[in-house]
């Protein structure tokens, strides 16, 4: 085989963790009708043989190979190819795809047949048995379908956003230079398989933390996928990260997290602003919700998931705090089977029948039954448990604490004047999912002439059809609002005149084993809610056991209401409504984790000293 001395065409390949892709890939570049390319190959930071894979092509001098220190993400990789670069065309075949004979050869005729052209794309197959001439629908066009003239465009990257959006990352950029042009021919493959890079970056399943966990990365990250909002880490938590950190008070807890942190995961810092150290062990895998380290706020140490045993022992943590939702069960309960003697607390919230439908019901029960300390989200939650499994009533601690309450310092700011003082309407907001507020439900609310204002453009993706169909029965009652971080909650949300909590009717009749999720659970948003010092809206359900409806009639925090007709009537009511908006901001910090913390390190203590009397108690005793 001949060697030109410039090629036609360069093609990058950047690869991470995926040696058993790699050959099928580099395979089908070998076997191009154009052979008068240059592969590049980028190793960014692989775990795993990549390297040794790769060294078995190295013979073929049209191949290079370059190994990455560490997992810098796709743009930086893809820039440290283009530096090599030599041809006047480049092409891109990532390691998990597959050229078909006549690929490159058929974007660079196109390329020559159209000189105004910057860029050049073919038809794909997707989705193992699917086609596209072009772009996949709901999707950027993919590397594998790429070639394009060698321009002074570089690929954005991870310091500066990291996305899912390829032309957001660089298509954009060349499109600016002249148009993109079809082969209108189907000659790669966008190989479909669950660790593909948009599957990790994109919510729902995929995501920050998942993105975060799977790379590997350290820093905090600009984020923004084509279906969710922009998250600018790097930013919204630089106050904490900057801070100095808080020396350990007299008699300070080390505490081992474990799992994962969900929603408002800065509250832990809480705890360490008390003098309490703060260590981090996380769950795999985790969703985009499933806050896990390194935590972008910093003041928590992080040990590795290999050989956590040895660390553990060296660090002596005096409690593991296990916490909190569904997907952290499993790894939870590993570290519970292999603790090496530390006081553990167990903290679910999300959900009980989440993990029967997973199949790790097994494994919570075995959580709470041998945790040395037990914290419940709600009361409901508690009996309900101890209803099912007895043996949690054994008298061990127990404590009730909602899961992931947002840090006071957080929330702060001065309300907002209410949009109904200068258009005289009543606006109802819901921030996140409208949770039991059909199409039809909400035609009955614009009846009434109250507003609703949804939030949330991720949540806007999932429930594009309800908005839809909403709009067509609502019309101008129904108003759209991106996400809203936590700092801004005050004042954004102070503007309406109620919140909505999650909408339904309850059918447990006081029958506790016949609770489900929405009886049980207090939703995330109760306390977004009442920062705000917003009234709180719900069904009326008396006569059943509702965790909500508990603990809003406990500390009188809103409204509840039999039918659309009821709420209006209360809502007029303004004088009530006011007296009940300053009671709820009166009230605001007790729905904050620093509000709790005194008594959540109380428990601590109460775990520990149980223990230590128990391990006394079994110590053999000395023989006279």
């Amino acid at each position: 085989m001949t060697l030109h001395p410039s090629p036609r065409v360069s093609v990058l390949m950047p690869t991470y963790r995926q040696a058993h892709f790699l050959p099928r890939a580099v395979e089908s570049l070998l076997a191009q009708s154009l052979s008068d390319w240059e592969l590049i190959v980028v190793d960014d930071g692989s775990p795993d043989h990549t390297g040794e894979v790769v060294q078995s092509y190295l013979a073929d001098p049209r191949i290079s190979y370059h190994r990455l220190e560490r997992n810098v993400g796709l743009g930086a990789a893809l820039n440290h190819a283009l530096s090599f670069a030599q041809a006047p065309l480049v092409a891109y075949l990532p390691s998990d795809d597959v050229y078909y004979r006549d690929h490159l050869a058929q974007l660079a005729d196109t390329l020559a047949a159209y000189p105004e052209a910057a860029l050049a794309y073919s038809g794909v197959r997707h989705h193992y048995n699917r086609t596209a001439a072009g772009q996949i629908g709901g999707f950027s066009l993919q590397l594998v379908q790429v070639m394009h003239r060698r321009s002074g465009d570089r690929w954005l990257e991870r310091s500066e956003l990291t996305t899912d959006d390829l032309g957001r990352m660089y298509w954009h950029a060349l499109e600016r230079r002249g148009p993109a042009v079809g082969t209108e021919r189907v000659t790669c493959e966008w190989v479909d398989h669950p660790e593909q890079r948009h599957k990790i970056v994109r919510e729902p399943v995929g995501g920050i933390n998942t993105y975060r966990d799977y790379y590997g990365v350290q820093e905090p990250l600009r984020f923004h996928t084509t279906v969710g909002h922009f998250i600018d880490e790097v930013e919204r938590y630089r106050r904490y990260r900057e801070r100095p950190p808080t020396p350990p008070a007299p008699g300070g807890l080390k505490i081992l997290l474990v799992g994962e942190l969900a929603y408002n995961p800065e509250r832990v810092l809480a705890l360490a602003e008390q003098g309490h150290r703060l260590y981090g062990l996380w769950m795999e895998k985790p969703y985009w919700y499933n806050w896990t380290g390194p935590l972008p706020f910093g003041h928590v140490q992080d040990i590795g998931r290999t050989n956590w045993q040895a660390a553990v022992r060296e660090i002596k943590p005096d409690v593991i705090y296990g916490l909190l939702n569904w997907q952290a069960v499993p790894f939870v309960h590993h570290v519970l089977t292999e603790n090496p003697g530390v006081p553990f607390v167990w903290h679910f919230k999300e959900g009980p029948f989440i993990c029967l439908e997973k199949g790790t019901w097994r494994e919570l029960l075995e959580l709470y039954a041998r945790a040395d300390g037990r914290i419940y989200s709600s009361r409901e939650m508690q009996d309900w448990f101890e209803m099912l499994s007895p043996q949690l009533a054994d008298g061990r601690p127990t404590l009730v604490l909602d899961g992931d309450l947002p840090k006071r310092e957080s929330v702060g700011g001065e309300r907002s004047p209410r949009l109904s003082n200068s258009d005289g309407e009543l606006h109802t907001v819901v921030p996140g999912r409208p949770i039991g507020l059909h199409p039809e439900t909400v035609a009955e609310l614009a009846a009434q002439g109250i507003h609703l204002h949804f939030y949330g453009e991720f949540t806007h993706g999932q429930w594009q059809g309800w908005i839809e169909r909403t709009k067509r029965l609502a019309g101008r009652f129904l108003h759209l609002h991106p996400n809203v971080n936590q700092e801004n909650w005050v004042a954004e949300f102070s503007r309406y005149d109620a919140g909505w909590l999650h909408f339904f009717r309850s059918e447990n009749a006081g029958e506790l084993r016949r609770a489900n999720w929405d009886d049980l659970n207090i939703p995330a948003r109760m306390a977004t809610l009442a920062a705000a010092g917003v009234p709180m809206l719900q069904g009326d359900n008396t006569g059943h056991i509702v965790a909500t409806q508990s603990l809003a009639r406990e500390l009188d925090l809103g409204l509840f209401f039999r039918d659309m007709a009821d709420l209006g009537a209360q809502l007029e009511d303004r004088e009530r409504l006011t007296r009940l908006r300053e009671h709820v901001w009166a009230l605001r910090d007790q729905f904050t984790f620093d509000h709790h913390v005194g008594r959540l390190i109380t428990f601590f203590r109460e775990v520990i000293g149980d223990i230590a009397v128990q391990t006394k108690a079994e110590a053999p005793r000395p023989s006279r």
